[in-house]
């Protein structure tokens, strides 16, 4: 593992938390080469303790492929040190941990020892321990028998998905954990890691975006019965991020983004919206979203602002054309018009052709429906129209429902 001591060096000595000092001497981890085989290095050839120590667990690892017994008994020396709880030590014990993990005793014992060591590290303030210990349970992950034990750490990780520095290994981790296993997750636990996926959706890196998803319609499938009217708030917050990375240029988000989004169309009965996206009708579905609820229709405006900058052009072209549509359920809101003008005349420069067109020619629409005056005619014209568009959904249909279900069956 050329390299391997540097870097190794550089996660000790870099993730030490303002404040505390790595220790002068590796007492503790020096003892455990010099107890188990005599070191070749010493610090009288010019190199300082912890040199010595790293370049010495450099060669103790080079050679565990003919001396499996001295990394074993490294392994467990460290686990014995991170086990004493002294905080100058636990960095660097955990940070030589990880490469020796494999030679742990992970019988049912061991394996309880283990994961109350590294759950511990995970609630550490200390952001490299917290990396560290993702990166052995990432190792772990590959024994399905641990990845059963490690389900009691849940609720620690979905508190590490608003780190963003180390979101990637943590939604890695739940993915092994829930997705792999069909878990069944406490309601609460439930709602609280919904909530923190759904920011992930519009994640930089696609493979954060994908896993998210993917642990999203998971969640959503196995969800408690008594759960779902407290989940509602979350589905109903992803159908607008899910419909605009059904148009992502990454075809496995697409795909993971229109089952997500017909599976909480199922889940909230919302079989006007199952009809829509089963026969790829997307922009009919965000039609509705509109018309059901005009202060909703400002909300859903205000939270596709931000899909306008998205780097991505088929997600700003898709942006464009979702303003103009809100545009005409705004009608006589000059404040939300006037949002989505402003934001449409930054795009009018873009480096796409087609975006700058399309953004000049809704807001072309856009400041006609400005200019127009709203009556209180107009208004309840409007209101009676989306009225109609929604009638399943309103109280004291009942009957309608039930007429419409048979009719359809």
């Amino acid at each position: 593992m050329e390299g391997w001591p540097s870097r190794l060096e550089k996660a000790v000595r870099g993730g030490v938390p303002t404040g505390s000092h790595l220790p002068n001497s590796p007492g503790p981890l020096a003892g455990c080469w010099g107890k188990t085989r005599p070191l070749c290095i010493s610090p009288g050839r010019g190199l300082s303790p912890w040199t010595t120590v790293f370049v010495s667990f450099s060669h103790a690892r080079r050679m565990c492929c003919v001396s499996i017994p001295l990394c074993s008994q490294i392994a467990h020396y460290l686990l014995w040190l991170l086990s004493t709880q002294e905080p100058r030590w636990e960095l660097p014990a955990l940070a030589f941990l990880v490469e020796v993990l494999e030679w742990l005793d992970l019988s049912e014992r061991g394996a309880n020892r283990v994961l109350q060591i590294l759950s511990r590290q995970l609630q550490s303030e200390c952001r490299e321990r917290r990396r560290l210990a993702l990166r052995a349970l990432l190792k772990l992950t590959d024994d399905p028998s641990m990845t059963k034990t490690m389900q009691s750490l849940t609720e620690s990780l979905v508190e590490l998905l608003w780190d963003g520095e180390i979101v990637i290994m943590t939604v890695m981790l739940l993915n092994s954990i829930i997705l792999d296993n069909d878990m069944l997750l406490p309601s609460p636990i439930t709602l609280q890691l919904l909530e923190a996926l759904l920011p992930l959706f519009d994640h930089d890196n696609s493979q954060v975006q994908l896993i998210s998803i993917l642990l999203f319609q998971t969640l959503v499938t196995h969800a408690e019965e008594k759960a779902k009217m407290a989940l509602k708030t979350p589905l109903r917050k992803s159908l607008l991020p899910l419909f605009f990375h059904c148009h992502d240029e990454n075809q496995r988000v697409v795909q993971a983004s229109q089952k997500t989004l017909l599976c909480v169309a199922e889940f909230l009965k919302r079989r006007d919206l199952e009809r829509l996206l089963k026969s790829k009708k997307l922009w009919k579905f965000a039609e509705f979203l509109l018309a059901e609820d005009r202060s909703r229709a400002a909300e859903q405006l205000r939270r596709a602002l931000r899909y306008l900058q998205s780097p991505q052009e088929p997600l700003r072209e898709a942006a464009v054309r979702f303003m103009g549509m809100a545009g005409r359920h705004l009608r006589g809101q000059q404040q939300e018009l006037q949002l989505i003008c402003t934001a449409l005349e930054r795009l009018m420069e873009d480096t796409s052709s087609a975006v700058s067109h399309l953004a000049l020619e809704t807001l072309h629409v856009l400041r006609a429906i400005q200019r127009q005056r709203y009556s209180a005619i107009q208004r309840l014209q409007d209101q009676l129209r989306r009225a109609w568009r929604t009638r399943p959904h309103l109280s004291g249909l009942g009957c309608l429902r039930c007429r419409m279900t048979e009719e359809e069956s």
